[in-house]
């Protein structure tokens, strides 16, 4: 979402975002939000993270901004505890890990 997409919006939209941080241009957004072009934004992931604690969407008008938490399903716990268990023993027998994350592609 960049300047264009967030123009196309109404100005009673929110925007959600709990995919990827990557995806919503912040400079964009807090213009939109300050500038009263959308209602508001849901926001459990961001451009820079961590957010830094002087950004302006600490503060913008109806903002709701979550810890990177938004994601929650059944056996949830369970999934996330087998693929740590998984890991520590690929790790121990020299294997690849799963669901590593490429840094450099936010991915």
């Amino acid at each position: 979402m960049n300047r264009a997409r967030l123009a196309l919006m109404k100005q009673t939209a929110f925007l959600i975002n709990i995919g990827r941080g990557m995806t919503v241009r912040l400079d964009a957004l807090v213009d939109a939000l300050y500038e009263g072009r959308i209602a508001g934004a849901g926001l459990d992931v961001f451009e820079l993270e961590p957010l830094p604690p002087d950004h302006p969407l600490w503060t913008a008008p109806g903002v709701l901004l979550t810890p990177h938490t938004a994601g929650y399903g059944p056996y949830l716990d369970e999934r996330r505890a087998e693929i740590l268990i998984d890991n520590c023993r690929r790790f121990a027998a020299g294997r690849p890990l799963r669901n590593v994350v490429d840094k450099e592609n936010w991915f």
